[in-house]
């Protein structure tokens, strides 16, 4: 079965959403959602699309995060929300520091691969 990495960087009233599978496979590209229920709606329909299960991995920051993470959740997803330290310190061996929402969401996807073997 394919497992779904979704990685969402999440910020006031918006996120960046990037949804990979093993081996660095793109299933999305970095995209922008607003935190409307619309957008909401359809982020969830483009999920559901996706064949294999999907986990969802979102920084915990602040309160921005949590209602994305109620309307994933009642739509049956797996999601947590983790330190953002954790996804930092995550494959941090690089000397560039590349940092920006498409690419704080690949690298949250990443980390979702690798939690979710084990």
């Amino acid at each position: 079965m394919n497992m779904n990495a979704v990685g969402i960087d999440v910020s006031k009233g918006k996120s960046m959403v990037a949804i990979l599978r093993p081996y660095g496979e793109i299933v999305s590209s970095p995209f922008e959602i607003k935190h409307t229920s619309g957008n909401i709606r359809s982020l969830i329909e483009h999920i559901k699309s996706i064949k294999g299960e999907s986990r969802i991995v979102m920084e915990h920051t602040g309160r921005y995060y949590e209602p994305l993470a109620r309307e994933l959740s009642l739509a049956g997803f797996f999601v947590t929300a983790v330190n953002p330290k954790l996804i930092k310190d995550y494959g941090d061996n690089s000397l560039r520091k590349v940092k920006s929402d498409k690419a704080d969401a690949i690298k949250i996807a990443r980390y979702t691969l690798t939690v979710g073997r084990n």
